[in-house]
């Protein structure tokens, strides 16, 4: 499910509005090296009660206008490694 934000970076505290057509979500973290975005994901998670992983950012990495998709995580087969059978052991 994909959400339109507004963040406002540096806000006293985090909190997420629920306007008509988006979401405002306030950030204490600022808007420096991506960390308004972790801060982003994190407080979208706590609040839809979805892992951190469930959530990417679309759209609007460098601004304060973002689209968001919410939703499980696709796993991708080649990050994920998985073991397997020794064939030294036959």
């Amino acid at each position: 499910m994909r959400h339109s934000i507004r963040v406002i970076p540096k806000a006293k505290q985090n909190k997420v509005v629920v306007e008509e057509d988006r979401l405002k979500v306030y950030l204490t973290a600022p808007a420096i090296e991506g960390r308004a975005n972790e801060a982003l994901i994190k407080i979208l998670a706590a609040h839809f009660k979805v892992r951190k992983g469930d959530i990417r950012i679309v759209k609007g990495e460098k601004g304060r206008d973002k689209v968001v998709e919410i939703g499980a995580a696709e796993t991708d087969t080649g990050s994920r490694s998985k073991p397997m059978p020794d064939a030294a052991k036959q």
